[in-house]
């Protein structure tokens, strides 16, 4: 029971401190530029897509910020093979934790980790679907870099990013092969504080 009641006091204690800082909340959506990197991936060429989600923005002071958010992504590859190309989708729900420096200007520089979870593994080649869930890791771990601007007065920001996956996303463990990708976008932050 003592267990109990102290992790219910620092959960207290931890809500209390995010509602005393400025918190927003936000929508975003964008364009992917996807790839999968590591073992034999010479034939392998971007595929685009698209990623759409929410977003929370919470001032820790006035310079540093923490943006969590949770994002539906369309991300694979493009392979050559023969006489015609494999397309393959992966789909994730990708939660990135981004630690961001605030510029007086609305401009933010951003870096944290990113875990995403499989929603579909497909490949598609002569109009032929065959489902890939089985071949890859429900988990992907990752890492995004990138910069993003909001105009202060209306909310509205753009966003560009690199998402570098850390962690083998093939389910065969002989086989190394990891996310590699581009997103930009555009972002809306409802009463936004400046």
């Amino acid at each position: 029971m003592k267990k109990y009641f102290t992790i219910l006091v620092v959960l207290v204690a931890i809500s209390n401190s995010v509602l005393a800082q400025e918190v927003n909340i936000g929508i975003k959506g964008g364009l992917n530029s996807y790839t999968i990197g590591g073992d034999d991936t010479e034939d392998i060429d971007s595929k685009l897509g698209y990623n759409i989600g929410l977003l929370g923005h919470i001032h820790l002071s006035e310079r540093f910020g923490l943006q969590p958010e949770i994002v539906y992504s369309t991300q694979g590859a493009k392979a050559s093979e023969g006489n015609g190309d494999v397309k393959i989708s992966l789909d994730y729900i990708n939660v990135p934790v981004l630690f961001q420096y605030m510029y007086d200007n609305g401009f933010r520089i951003q870096a944290g980790p990113q875990v995403g979870f499989l929603t579909s593994a497909k490949a598609k080649a002569d109009g032929i679907t065959v489902d890939l869930d089985d071949s890859f890791k429900t988990i992907d771990f990752g890492l995004s870099i990138g910069a993003s601007y909001v105009h202060p007065p209306s909310g509205f920001g753009v966003d560009a990013r690199y998402n570098l996956g850390l962690s083998n996303i093939n389910e065969d463990s002989s086989s190394k092969n990891y996310n590699r990708g581009f997103q930009i976008g555009v972002f809306y932050l409802f009463k936004h504080k400046s």
